[in-house]
């Protein structure tokens, strides 16, 4: 492998890394947003405390799947690969703020559950992604 071929794989690396990045914190972005917005509708609605779950659980497949397609557009292959990789990253930056902010934080079945539907979420929106770089790339 030449020196030029080794810079343009660094460069591609550093690339999706960025894409990888990026669309973690537009994942976290959402979520934040999406958050503030059902702490709204719970104080100042009569919406209720039970539907709470399914709201975070929503939220987290949308917020992993954006940062999903924007680390796999990011990338220039494997998009699966790099949406599964951001919604791991966003679901460890969701562990990391939970047991920063929460006091009665454990790590349990519902955690593996929050981390397994981030990475398919993620997986997803990687597999979208890389197919809309393919399709803008034909044109």
């Amino acid at each position: 492998m030449g020196a030029a071929s080794k810079a343009e794989a660094g460069n591609g690396r550093n690339r999706a890394a960025l894409a990888l990045l990026a669309g973690t914190l537009a994942g976290c972005a959402i979520t934040a947003a999406a958050f503030i917005a059902c702490a709204a509708l719970l104080t100042y609605t009569g919406l209720a405390e039970r539907s709470v779950p399914a709201i975070v659980t929503v939220v987290c497949v949308l917020s992993s799947a954006v940062a999903g397609f924007d680390a796999a557009r990011g990338a220039r292959g494997r998009g699966w690969l790099w949406g599964l990789a951001a919604g791991l990253v966003y679901s460890a930056v969701l562990i990391c703020a939970g047991r920063a902010l929460a006091e009665g934080f454990s790590f349990d079945g519902r955690t593996l559950a929050l981390i397994a539907v981030c990475v398919a979420g993620g997986g997803v929106g990687g597999v979208v992604g890389i197919n809309t770089v393919s399709k803008w790339k034909q044109r």
